[in-house]
C-alpha cells in the first residue's frame, strides 16, 4: 500500500483586489454614528479589515466585496440603512460555464488551499447540465469515521497509466514482464498550458509546481522551459510534427503524447524504437464516432487515449454536440464491451472546472482527467477574454512572481484532493480506481425524471430546461 498521499499548503494572498459577489451599501446619510457600529462586529472580520486598508485612501467604505452574506449587519442596524447588493463586476467575470461562481471558489481555493463554504448557504439550482445533472450518493457520510479523512482512514487517490495485462503471461516457465506504467497520486494531470495564457513564466510554473505535487504536465514539444528535465521533472512532451517524433531528443520521456493521425500504429513504432518503455498517448478530439476509434486503437494496442473536448466539456459536432458525460460513458461502455477497458487508459480534458466534475468524469469512465482553465483562474485570470482581444492582461499574468503562482496552484490541488477524500468518504469508496465507471454509486437526474415524475406528469417538453 503507497504512502498516504497529503499536499502542504500556505497561505497565498491575491495579489490583486478580489472580486466578490456581494456588497454592502450605506446609506450614510441616514446614519446615527453608533459607537459599536453592527459593521464593526461582522463575524468574518470583513469591515474591519477592509476599512484599515480604505481609510487612508476614500475615507469610508461603501462596498464590501468578501462580504459573505450572513446579512447580520442588515439585520442589526438599529437605522436600517445597510442593504446587500450584488456586485455588478462579479457578473462582468467568467462566461455561461465558467460561472462567477465557479471564479470565486477557484480563487479561494488557490489562496487558502481549504474547501469552500458560504455562510450563506447554497440558494442555487441543484440540477443543471453536464456534470451538474449528476449526483453522487452520499450513503455512507451518516458513518463518519473517528478522525476524519485525514486521520488514520486510508484512502488512496492514485492511479496507474498505461497499459494492463488482463491475465498473467509466462514465456519458458518465465513470467514476463507487465507492459510499463506510470503512477499519479491524484487522478490529475496538468494539460498544455493554452496558447492566450501562453507567456512566461506560466509554463514554468505549472511544470514546476506538477513536479511539487508529483504530478505529471504535458508540455508542447518546443515549449519546455529551460532547466527543467525531460527525464527528471514529470514533463509529458506534446509532439505536434512528424519531424519532432524523428529526431529522438523525447526519448527520456517517461510519456509522450502524439495527435490521433492515419497510420498511427507507425508513429508509435518509432518512437518505440527509440525507447521500449516509453509510454505513448495519442490525443483525439472527442467526436460522434469517438466510442468506435478507441475500440480500434485499443485493439491496435495503444496504451493511453486523451480524449480531447472543448473548454465547456463539448465534443466536436456540427450539430447538437454532446457534453463530456455522455461521450465518456459511451467509450468507457464500449471498451468494456469489447474486453479490453483495463488494456487501456483514458485521460479526458475540456470542461473539468471543479473537483467534483473530475469525480464525475471518473464515475462515467475516465481513469484520471487533464485541467488548463482552472490552473489559470488559481492565477487569479477573471476569464474577461481582454488577452484573446489583444489588450492589457488585468492581472499581469506576464509578471507574476514564479514562486507565488506556484503556491497558488499547489494550494488549488490540495482543496481539490481534500474534497476527493470528502467524496469517497461519504460514497463508502477508500479506491480511486474503483471509482471508475462506478455509475450504480450516482443518480443522473433525466433518469430520476423519466422514472419518477414522468409518470405522473407526462415527457418534458422539447426545448424546456431543468432547473
Amino acid at each position: 500500500m503507497p504512502d498516504k498521499y497529503h499536499i502542504h499548503t500556505e497561505l497565498a494572498p491575491h495579489r490583486f483586489r478580489p472580486v466578490g459577489k456581494f456588497g454592502i451599501v450605506d446609506w450614510r446619510e441616514d446614519c446615527a454614528s453608533c459607537h459599536n457600529c453592527v459593521k464593526r462586529a461582522c463575524a468574518y472580520g470583513f469591515y474591519r479589515e477592509e476599512a484599515d486598508t480604505l481609510r487612508d485612501e476614500i475615507g469610508y467604505l461603501d462596498y464590501i466585496y468578501q462580504c459573505k452574506g450572513c446579512l447580520s449587519c442588515v439585520q442589526d442596524c438599529t437605522k436600517g440603512i445597510l442593504t446587500r447588493v450584488v456586485n455588478p463586476e462579479y457578473n462582468r467575470m467568467g462566461d455561461a460555464y465558467y460561472t462567477p461562481a465557479i471564479i470565486l471558489a477557484t480563487w479561494f481555493q488557490a489562496e487558502t488551499g481549504r474547501v469552500p463554504v458560504s455562510g450563506a448557504g447554497y440558494g442555487g439550482p441543484f440540477t443543471g447540465t453536464g456534470f451538474d445533472s449528476i449526483w453522487t450518493d452520499m450513503s455512507e457520510i451518516v458513518r463518519p469515521t473517528r478522525d476524519g479523512i485525514h486521520g488514520r482512514e486510508y484512502i488512496n487517490t492514485s492511479v496507474d497509466i498505461g497499459r494492463k495485462n488482463d491475465h498473467l503471461i509466462f514465456e519458458n516457465g518465465e513470467l514476463i514482464a507487465s507492459p510499463p506504467l506510470l503512477v499519479s497520486p491524484l487522478p490529475i494531470i496538468f494539460e498544455a498550458v493554452p496558447e492566450r495564457w501562453l507567456r512566461e513564466p506560466v509554463q514554468e510554473v505549472v511544470s514546476r509546481a506538477a513536479r511539487q505535487l508529483e504530478l505529471f504536465s504535458v508540455v508542447r514539444g518546443g515549449a519546455i522551459p529551460d532547466g527543467l528535465s525531460i527525464a527528471n521533472d514529470n514533463i509529458i512532451p506534446l509532439l505536434d510534427n512528424f519531424e519532432s517524433l524523428s529526431a529522438g531528443a523525447f526519448a527520456s520521456a517517461g510519456m509522450i503524447m502524439v495527435p490521433d493521425r492515419p497510420l498511427i500504429g507507425a508513429v508509435i513504432s518509432t518512437l518505440k524504437e527509440k525507447n521500449p518503455e516509453q509510454i505513448v498517448a495519442v490525443r483525439m478530439e472527442a467526436a460522434p464516432d469517438s466510442a468506435r476509434r478507441a475500440v480500434e486503437l485499443a485493439g491496435k494496442g495503444i496504451e493511453v487515449l486523451h480524449l480531447l473536448f472543448d473548454s465547456h466539456g463539448r465534443e466536436k459536432a456540427s450539430a447538437k454536440p454532446r457534453h463530456a458525460r455522455d461521450v465518456i460513458r459511451e467509450v468507457h461502455c464500449a471498451l468494456v464491451k469489447g474486453g479490453m477497458r483495463d488494456q487501456i487508459t483514458l485521460i479526458v480534458s475540456g470542461g473539468i472546472a471543479l473537483p467534483e466534475h473530475m469525480a464525475k468524469a471518473i464515475i462515467c469512465g475516465a481513469d484520471l482527467v487533464a485541467i488548463d482553465i482552472p490552473l489559470m483562474i488559481a492565477l487569479e485570470c477573471r476569464m474577461c477574454g481582454e488577452c484573446d482581444r489583444g489588450e492589457r492582461c488585468q492581472i499581469e499574468l506576464e509578471e507574476i512572481d514564479p514562486r507565488f503562482a506556484r503556491e497558488r496552484i499547489i494550494n488549488l490541488m490540495g482543496a481539490w484532493h481534500s474534497q476527493l477524500l470528502e467524496l469517497m468518504g461519504a460514497m463508502g469508496i477508500r479506491e480511486v480506481r474503483r471509482l471508475r465507471g462506478e455509475v450504480g454509486r450516482c443518480m443522473f437526474f433525466e433518469d430520476l425524471e423519466r422514472e419518477i415524475f414522468a409518470p405522473l406528469f407526462g415527457k418534458r417538453k422539447a426545448g424546456s430546461v431543468s432547473i
